[in-house]
């Protein structure tokens, strides 16, 4: 098999990385290698220091502020805390701008800290709801009550309805016997006496004709 070499694009590759070196010392900007190496560890420092940066200069900021506040007789934590009741929504950055370059507008502000120090505004107060706990004695003296009615409501709602029930079984019983009285039955045919037997338990013979069916079911 033939020798594959890098050429153009191994080289394109290096010289990237040996820009992103450039300034280094020693051979960490001319040996590939080694200013491959520092120029990954150098964009992890980046990417860390990105997100510190940013806490760095909040301390700043508020080592700034602070030092004004305390000229104009407050601290750093009474004066953002009579800000907030004055509803004023400015943030820290332009306040410690205003704090080196603009020392009235600053001492200002501060006025109006303790005057939202010395009204703090109204709080919105939710609908709380509370619950009221009932001593253990009572609990269970309540449930025992409730625990005792049960049973005597279940009773007077279930005996009208064993009642119903039962008036329309003894009508049926009373009315079946009419109906069966009254009932012709040399008019009916000898399949549906014999189902008629077969309801009331009545043996047929075999071979036995339509009148002595009707005389057995009399």
């Amino acid at each position: 098999m033939a020798r594959v070499k890098g050429g153009y694009t191994t080289r394109r590759r290096r010289k990237a990385v040996l820009k992103l070196a450039k300034g280094y010392y020693g051979s960490k900007h001319t040996l590939y290698k080694t200013a491959h190496e520092q120029v990954m560890r150098s964009l992890q420092y980046a990417f860390r220091d990105r997100k510190q940066r940013k806490r760095q200069f909040r301390k700043l900021w508020i080592q700034r502020i602070n030092a004004a506040a305390q000229l104009n007789g407050l601290k750093y934590n009474q004066f953002i805390n009579g800000l907030a009741n004055a509803d004023v929504t400015i943030n820290r950055k332009m306040l410690a701008d205003m704090a080196v370059n603009d020392p009235a507008g600053f001492a200002a502000i501060c006025e109006v800290a303790k005057n939202g120090l010395a009204n703090p505004k109204a709080k919105e107060v939710e609908n709380v709801v509370v619950l009221t706990t009932a001593p253990k004695a009572e609990k269970k003296a309540a449930l025992a009550a409730e625990a005792k009615a049960e049973p005597k409501k279940a009773a007077k709602k279930s005996a009208p309805k064993a009642e119903k029930a039962a008036a329309p079984k003894a009508e049926k019983k009373a009315a079946a016997p009419k109906a069966e009285a009254t009932e012709d039955l040399s008019k009916k045919t000898v399949a549906e006496l014999k189902e008629i037997a077969a309801a009331k338990g009545v043996k047929i013979p075999s071979g036995s004709k339509k009148a002595d069916i009707i005389e057995l079911l009399k």
